[in-house]
């Protein structure tokens, strides 16, 4: 009986062995000096940017395959939740010279 409810105990707790996904982050990019800082590591699904303008103009994060849109005037700052893995390619959509690549992992 023993060896039972050990075998059910296991099968039971399997699930959540190797599969605990970690809490959502939150990463932060600054924008100073008509660029963008850089990019964090380790970004993953669910996971949140905070785009920090320190800049003297308004800017924006803005993704190419448009799965988000940081809007962020001088000063101010802005939020994006990270909803697919890939490589995501952004620009400003003010400065198009202003370019970076994020990598979110699933």
């Amino acid at each position: 009986m023993n060896g039972r409810f050990a075998a059910l105990a296991l099968a039971a707790a399997a699930p959540f062995a190797n599969g605990v996904a970690a809490a959502p982050r939150q990463h932060v990019v600054v924008i100073d000096k008509m660029r963008f800082g850089p990019l964090p590591n380790g970004i993953h699904v669910g996971d949140t940017i905070l785009w920090v303008n320190r800049d003297l103009f308004q800017h924006s994060a803005t993704a190419r395959d448009g799965s988000f849109d940081a809007d962020l005037p001088a000063g101010k700052s802005g939020r994006t939740v990270m909803r697919r893995a890939g490589a995501i390619v952004f620009a400003c959509k003010y400065h198009p010279g202003m370019t970076g690549v994020i990598k979110v992992a699933q």
